[in-house]
């Protein structure tokens, strides 16, 4: 239903990433903090629709990806990282796909943990 409510491109992109995203990788999908996050151990990403027309698939280990795609970006965060997209055209899907796998492997290898300072 969150997805439905949005309007043209913004709509067609978060439609395709998440048919991606759990059809393809049979991530599994949870609503939290307003926003749908993909699972499989713990949380791999998230769609974010941003104020400017643009949908963010962002990773929440996106410090601990390799980014050899070099699509991922920081923009000054502490651990995630994403990949803005204006239109559907814009995906890059077989980097998406590197992208994903890999982030899958980290969550299926490395256990999460998350440190409060």
């Amino acid at each position: 239903d969150y997805i439905l409510n949005f309007e043209g491109s913004q709509k067609e992109i978060l439609l395709f990433l998440h048919s991606l995203l759990t059809e393809e990788f049979d991530l599994v999908p949870k609503f939290q903090y307003n926003l749908p996050f993909y699972y499989r151990k713990s949380w791999i990403c998230y769609l974010f629709p941003t104020k400017k027309g643009h949908i963010e698939l962002s990773f929440t280990r996106g410090k601990e990806l390799s980014n050899e795609q070099g699509i991922l970006k920081s923009r000054g965060r502490k651990m995630v990282s994403s990949i803005g997209f204006k239109n559907l055209n814009d995906i890059p899907v077989p980097k998406i796909r590197e992208i994903i796998h890999e982030a899958i492997v980290l969550d299926e290898t490395v256990p999460y943990t998350f440190k409060i300072k």
